[in-house]
């Protein structure tokens, strides 16, 4: 899954700015850091969909809502995604009101009851997410969050960003040490804040036709690791 794709930020890299410091008998510093990136393309999408439903009553909205959502699950498992990557996301149920308006004075009265159930489903053949949102509103789906992308191992990807990103630190303390006529005689600390992609990269849904699925792109997941040191110096 890992394409190569490692950039080095020596160039566009978030930098601390070079700080020589002496504190108290402690040797002067060098602080630095550098990031990279890899990007990986996606192995799963999450489709957030469900139902709304309205009625007179709060049990005739949840009954509603619950023969219209065994419909869309049902539609679900025949486009493939098993039972156990459906997870409820929302249900809920409450007043709907009427908003009347008076002069200093706001009268709200109950004119209904909604009802919302909305379930996030893992479709792991990322190039079938147009067909499975087609199921799902053929279903009665009416409410659709959107589409995120994810991946489920990215430790080797990062941990390339990683080595990319240490790399280019120490090659730029050596740059530093070398334009600035010091040495470097060790590394005083070393931290790294590095970020692993939730799923991201929302797909945009177009209109859907008779002759064609909902377009879906999943584009690529990119991770960022970010490593700083503080460099022991000496003159």
């Amino acid at each position: 899954m890992l394409r190569a794709l490692i950039t080095s930020t020596a160039l566009a890299a978030t930098l601390c700015v070079p700080a020589f410091a002496q504190t108290g008998e402690s040797a002067p510093t060098l602080s630095l850091s550098e990031s990279a990136t890899v990007q990986i393309a996606p192995e799963y999408a999450m489709v957030s969909s469900g139902v709304v439903s309205r009625a007179d009553t709060a049990q005739a909205a949840v009954r509603a809502n619950a023969e219209a959502m065994s419909t869309v699950f049902a539609a679900l498992r025949r486009a493939g995604v098993a039972a156990d990557e459906m997870q409820t996301a929302q249900l809920s149920v409450s007043p709907v009101y009427s908003d009347r308006r008076q002069p200093n004075q706001i009268e709200l009265t109950i004119i209904g009851y909604e009802a919302r159930n909305q379930v996030s489903a893992k479709v792991r053949d990322t190039d079938r997410v147009g067909q499975v949102i087609d199921a799902m509103v053929s279903a009665g789906a009416n409410n659709i969050d959107g589409v995120t992308f994810g991946a489920e191992d990215t430790d080797d990807a990062l941990n390339a960003a990683r080595r990319s990103a240490i790399a280019a630190l120490l090659g730029k303390a050596s740059l530093f040490a070398d334009a600035a006529g010091f040495e470097l005689c060790g590394i005083r600390r070393m931290g790294e804040s590095s970020y692993r992609p939730q799923p991201v990269y929302e797909a945009r849904m177009m209109s859907m036709n008779d002759s064609a699925s909902t377009p879906i792109a999943a584009g690529e997941l990119t991770l960022t690791a970010t490593v700083s040191a503080d460099f022991c110096i000496t003159q």
